[in-house]
């Protein structure tokens, strides 16, 4: 087929042949063209010389920005701390034991006199204990008030002082004497501003404590369990702290030191009512942990109900 494009030439046009058939065989090698899978071993060489040095270049560069983020990050303690950190300046506070079965939530139910609903609690504080009870091989010191610790000393947090809420007692549960045992979370570098001195809002057996209690021993994160909002108020009149109503600013700053376990508080409920569920909250108190009771932003503070049938 011609057509006349204008200026008196010709060209002629052919039409597009189809693609040849190939066998199998000829895909994965053609002898008439030399190629394996369409390519020759030239390109196959310049394929893969390609793509060796893209990857080589790939993981240099992957290479050096990790050692780069590496060396901005130290093996002993964030980048990020107190103020500048995600976490803040305000501790926590939680309590154990805390049942796995999430359908329980907070609740702690037993009847002493049924061996196996007070041996499922007794249990959850044998392993949370555990580390505290089994200290063998660390580097720890028996602390006091007063005494000059360096940054890596590590303070004993001696179970043989929780009274009621020892072991050998099975932490109250067998008697229908319950124990909660609190701990703040463990934030890097924090350091306790202690009350030495009774505050406005503090309840009437907290202040009593405190002024009882020697001024150089004052120096305590102090605790106070109560009814929450208000109620049930009648039955925290005969609860114990062990080994004191606080947690000793000794234990502070926590650094990362190898071994560190946080202080504990056990509080004993030595009559809580029958058949009536007990809704206590605890509040840590320091001025420099802030306190809300609020349902969705609680701080400073933690709640549990305690049910005996």
């Amino acid at each position: 087929m011609s057509k006349n494009n204008g200026k008196g030439a010709k060209g002629e046009f052919e039409f597009p042949q189809p693609a040849k058939k190939q066998t199998f065989s000829q895909m994965i090698y053609d002898p008439q063209d030399g190629t394996f899978f369409g390519r020759t071993g030239k390109n196959w060489s310049q394929l893969l010389l390609f793509y060796t040095i893209f990857y080589i270049v790939l993981a240099a560069l992957f290479t050096i920005c990790m050692q780069g983020l590496l060396s901005t990050i130290s093996d002993t303690e964030p980048k990020w701390k107190l103020h500048d950190s995600l976490i803040g300046t305000n501790p926590g506070l939680g309590f154990r034991p805390l049942s796995e079965q999430t359908e329980r939530g907070s609740v702690i139910a037993f009847d002493g006199k049924k061996p196996a609903e007070s041996d499922y609690w007794i249990e959850l504080i044998d392993d949370f204990l555990r580390e505290y009870n089994h200290t063998e091989g660390r580097d720890m010191k028996h602390c006091g008030y007063g005494q000059v610790l360096d940054r890596t000393d590590v303070c004993v947090v001696n179970t043989d002082l929780f009274g009621g809420c020892s072991k050998a007692n099975n932490y109250g549960y067998k008697t229908n004497q319950p124990c909660i045992f609190l701990k703040l979370n463990k934030i890097f570098g924090w350091i306790p501003d202690v009350y030495d001195a009774e505050e406005k809002g503090m309840p009437d057996d907290l202040r009593k404590v405190i002024n009882e209690t020697k001024k150089e021993e004052r120096q305590q994160v102090w605790v106070s369990c109560n009814g929450h909002l208000g109620k049930d108020k009648e039955h925290f009149q005969n609860i114990r702290y062990f080994p004191s109503q606080g947690f000793p600013s000794y234990y502070y700053p926590f650094l990362n030191q190898p071994g560190y376990l946080s202080p504990l508080v056990a509080v004993q409920f030595n009559s809580p009512p029958n058949g009536q569920m007990l809704d206590v909250e605890c509040r840590a108190w320091a001025k420099n942990i802030n306190y809300s009771g609020s349902t969705r932003d609680r701080q400073g503070s933690v709640t549990f109900q305690i049910l005996l049938d």
